[in-house]
């Protein structure tokens, strides 16, 4: 899930899983760590 796909979710009512999602999205750098 990106950053992208997280704002498209907030259009909806956001679950508790999507905003935790959406914090982690924030603070963890994925791109670093995915291969």
């Amino acid at each position: 899930m990106t950053f992208a796909d997280a704002e498209y979710a907030g259009k909806r009512k956001q679950t508790r899983k999507e905003l935790f999602l959406i914090e982690m999205d924030r603070v963890v750098p994925w791109k670093g760590l995915m291969p």
